[in-house]
């Protein structure tokens, strides 16, 4: 699994012009499936999402993670994120994984961040979203789970 995470000081969802999932303070993750991922990229991937330091702490040192804070988490499915982009003009997305296995395991991932934290909101898998944040820093990392 592939996330794009982006520390924000707010973060929306919009499909057909109705927010479906927001939060205030905390972690935006754009999330994409590989064909090979499974419950151990699911757990992997929500440790690192839960535990990751992007945080401040009293210091303004990056020392506090999402779990620390208690802020939000946003999962937004992003296929696109799981694209071949080595060669050509055009991206390929073989290394993606089919729509029916992606949701499964993304489903997966909102199911166990739902039972650990607080806050979670997410986008709807499959549809055509507008995601609206206001990038805190900027902070933005690239996370895999193998």
């Amino acid at each position: 699994m592939i996330a794009l995470i982006q520390r924000v000081s707010e973060a929306r969802v919009e499909v057909d012009a109705a927010t479906v999932g927001a939060i205030g303070p905390g972690l935006l993750a754009l999330v994409a499936v590989e064909p090979a991922d499974g419950e151990a990229q699911v757990t992997r991937l929500l440790e690192r999402l839960l535990g990751y330091r992007v945080f401040a702490d009293d210091t303004g040192r990056m020392n506090r993670s999402l779990a620390d804070t208690g802020g939000g988490l946003l999962l937004v499915s992003q296929f696109t994120l799981a694209a071949d982009t080595r060669k050509g003009m055009r991206p390929g997305f073989d290394t993606a994984a089919p729509p029916a296995q992606a949701q499964a395991w993304f489903e997966r991932l909102v199911e166990r961040a739902r039972a650990v934290h607080p806050v979670v909101a997410t986008g709807r898998f499959g549809a055509a979203m507008r995601v609206h944040l206001v990038n805190d820093g900027p902070v933005t990392f690239w996370l895999q789970a193998r």
